[in-house]
């Protein structure tokens, strides 16, 4: 792994025996969200799976895949640009790529993330869509502390915090 992949991460999340697990996904799933969502499906789950994708400081992926229905949140609609699976989830989403001149328009050059997709993701496991937003727009934290931050209140951030260190240390 390179310095430039280094915060490049996906983990699957799902219940076992009452009890939440996660486990790494293949660090090229960062970029292939039909790859990802294939990965997530892979892993049996009673209650679906959770997905959540960190590329580097610049934007995360949170996926829900419960049974054939797939959930997605993406954090920044601007990371669009210059990443494949951004691209993608917005591609998914059925949201058009915004050019930088509509961007321009929508934020009116206030420095806010502007995310798409589902912001109840996470609201039946006590994860509302005003926090979700608001750890979203959060400047002051990158992809992978907004995850872990995700990760504490969803109730499972032992076994987050296991399957980064198993990669990262």
């Amino acid at each position: 792994m390179t310095d430039e992949d280094a915060l490049d991460f996906a983990i699957v999340v799902y219940r076992e025996d009452d009890h939440w697990e996660a486990e790494m996904l293949p660090v090229a799933l960062t970029s292939d969200l039909h790859g990802l969502i294939h990965a997530m499906r892979q892993q049996p789950s009673i209650s679906g799976t959770i997905g959540l994708v960190a590329v580097g400081d610049e934007f995360f992926v949170a996926l829900r895949v419960i049974g054939e229905r797939v959930s997605l949140f993406l954090s920044d609609i601007a990371a669009s640009w210059d990443w494949p699976l951004a691209q993608q989830a917005l591609e998914y989403l059925d949201v058009p790529v915004p050019d930088e001149d509509e961007l321009d328009a929508i934020l009116q050059d206030e420095e806010i993330a502007l995310p798409a997709g589902d912001l109840s993701i996470f609201a039946d496991l006590g994860l509302d869509e005003m926090e979700l937003g608001a750890l979203s727009g959060d400047f002051e934290l990158l992809p992978d502390e907004v995850l872990s931050s995700i990760a504490a209140r969803l109730g499972f951030s032992e076994p987050f915090e296991r399957a980064l260190d198993s990669v990262f240390g």
